[in-house]
């Protein structure tokens, strides 16, 4: 069994290309049915520093393996991440 904290000190790797996407801020819950529906992370700031945070929820079935030290997701390339959002997402991924 795995703890909330110990998922939240992992790294998360993109590995569409090998980058980092941050560490675990919240979980998205199905309280209803029991579910884990996906990880949020930090995403890109749109501003200055003081501007609010976008924040990225990888959805539970984008997750390939939870490893000691990090979770791999698969997720598209930050820099086409709004193409994909536009272009693929219906109403019921949540990215």
């Amino acid at each position: 069994m795995i703890k909330i904290s110990d998922l939240r000190a992992r790294d998360v790797i993109n590995i569409l290309d090998g980058k980092k996407l941050g560490n675990i801020i919240d979980i998205d819950l199905d309280l209803d049915n029991g579910r884990v529906l996906g990880l949020v992370l930090p995403g890109r700031s749109r501003g200055f520093i003081f501007s609010k945070r976008e924040e990225l929820t990888v959805p539970w079935n984008k997750i390939i393996r939870i490893g000691r030290d990090v979770i791999l997701v698969e997720v598209p390339v930050v820099n086409e991440l709004d193409a994909y959002r536009q272009d693929h997402i219906d109403g019921d991924d949540l990215y």
